[in-house]
């Protein structure tokens, strides 16, 4: 079975203790251009220069590297949502602040899976939950796209644009629309779909999510 051949950034050289760093990085890279399959622990240690053993001494498994490509892909995705935020349009009302924002996250979500559909298919493939990172709170909600759908769906509630009594499982019929829509796009019968249609089927998800809380 011939080995997939990865693409490695130049500057592949590591120092002493950072073999760690240098094969989280070698896999993501992987995961990049070839998906969740791509991430093999014996491949990732000969792109990086050294034996499948030493990389043994950082990973215990297969499973062990994955989750480590995920929980950076967690962290771009999060990112991601960040921007989306950041360029939202930004509304003297309060609730309609609070849906414009709510309408960049979603939007934010599928433009990343369609960017990076190597990244964003290994996420998942990991099973894992979105870390929780120990420490500020804040720091905790901006890297993890989880915690911070549910911020500003929390925003929504202050605001008064959603009743409280509504919040509750909001998060995951949210999060179960915009992550089908990607899935879709990226692996199902939207493939190939035209970045203007993508943007007004986007549009119309947002009006549909917006609408149902």
């Amino acid at each position: 079975m011939s080995t997939l051949e990865i693409k490695i950034p130049e500057q592949r050289a590591y120092h002493h203790g950072d073999l760690r760093n240098a094969l989280v990085e070698a896999a993501v890279a992987a995961a990049r251009q070839h998906g969740p399959n791509a991430v093999l622990l014996r491949d990732v240690a000969r792109q990086v220069g050294v034996s499948h053993n030493a990389g043994y001494r950082h990973f215990t498994s297969r499973e062990d590297l994955l989750s480590a490509v995920a929980e950076q892909g967690l962290a771009e995705l999060a990112a991601s949502m960040q921007a989306g935020l950041a360029a939202a349009p930004k509304r003297r009302d309060a609730k309609a602040r609070a849906r414009q924002r709510l309408r960049a996250i979603g939007r934010a979500y599928v433009k990343f899976a369609v960017s990076e559909p190597g990244l964003f298919r290994t996420i998942w493939a990991a099973a894992a939950d979105p870390p929780t990172p120990d420490g500020d709170p804040s720091v905790a909600v901006a890297s993890n796209p989880y915690l911070l759908l549910n911020a500003v769906l929390d925003e929504l509630v202050a605001a008064g644009a959603i009743p409280k009594a509504r919040r509750p499982y909001s998060e995951t019929a949210a999060w179960s629309a915009v992550h089908g829509l990607a899935t879709l796009v990226i692996d199902g019968p939207l493939r190939g779909m035209p970045p203007t249609q993508l943007d007004k089927t986007l549009d119309r998800l947002c009006d549909v999510i917006d609408a149902g809380l």
